[in-house]
C-alpha cells in the first residue's frame, strides 16, 4: 500500500469513528435522529475542514463521496448500537480516542505533503485531531475537553512529535504513522483510566 492509500483509508476510518463518537453524544443527550446525524457530520469533518483551509485546499469530502458514506456508516452504528455500546462506561471516550489517533497522523502527514514546516505540520495535526470535538462540544453547550484538564490535545502531540521522530529515522512510513496513532490512542486512554490531569492554570496562583 502506498503512503498516498495509507493516509486516505486512516482519514476514511478516522471519520467513521469521530461520527460514531458525535452521534453517541447526541443519543446521550436524547436528540433525535436528525440531530444525531447532523452532530456525527460536523464531529468527522471539521477538524479535517478546517485543516484543508488552512493549506488552501478545497475540503476533501466535498470530492470525495466515500467521506460521506464513511460518515453515514458511522452514523448508522451509533444509532444501532447505541444501547449496548452505551453499557461500557467509556466507550465514547474510546471511539474518541481511537478517531483523534487516525486524525493526529493524517492531519501532519497531509500538512507535509503540502510542504509545511515539521512545527506547522505538528500542529495541524493536532488540529485535525481536536477541532471536531470542540465543534461537538460546543454545539452540545459543554465545555470542550482541550479547555478542561484531560489530556487530549498534550496526547496528540505526543503522537505527532512520535510520527516525526520515526519518520526521520528513516523506518517505513506505515509503521511510523500506526506507532504515532497508537501512542495518541495509548496516552489518551491511560490518562482516563489513571484519572491523569494536566495542572490547571489557578493551580500555580494557589501556591
Amino acid at each position: 500500500m502506498t503512503d498516498a492509500n495509507y493516509i486516505y483509508y486512516s482519514d476514511l476510518v478516522g471519520t467513521m469513528f469521530f461520527a460514531i463518537s458525535g452521534a453517541m453524544a447526541a443519543n446521550r443527550k436524547n436528540i433525535d435522529m436528525f440531530g444525531a446525524t447532523f452532530l456525527g457530520f460536523v464531529t468527522a469533518i471539521g477538524g479535517g475542514s478546517l485543516r484543508d483551509i488552512f493549506l488552501n485546499l478545497r475540503p476533501v469530502w466535498v470530492n470525495d463521496g466515500n467521506y460521506l458514506v464513511a460518515i453515514l456508516i458511522g452514523v448508522s452504528i451509533a444509532l444501532l448500537a447505541n444501547e449496548r455500546l452505551d453499557k461500557y462506561a467509556r466507550t465514547l471516550s474510546l471511539f474518541d480516542a481511537i478517531g483523534i489517533g487516525f486524525f493526529t497522523i493524517v492531519g501532519v502527514q497531509k500538512s507535509l505533503i503540502y510542504d509545511s514546516s515539521t512545527i506547522a505540520a505538528v500542529v495541524f495535526g493536532m488540529f485535525t485531531a481536536v477541532l471536531g470535538g470542540v465543534i461537538r462540544d460546543t454545539l452540545m453547550n459543554e465545555t470542550p475537553l482541550i479547555f478542561r484538564k484531560e489530556i487530549y490535545a498534550t496526547a496528540c502531540l505526543a503522537g505527532a512529535i512520535t510520527f516525526i521522530l520515526l519518520r526521520n529515522t528513516g523506518l517505513n512510513n506505515s509503521w511510523c504513522a500506526f506507532i504515532g496513532a497508537a501512542v495518541v490512542f495509548v496516552v489518551r486512554i491511560v490518562s482516563i483510566k489513571y484519572r491523569l490531569f494536566l495542572p490547571a492554570v489557578g493551580e500555580y496562583k494557589k501556591r
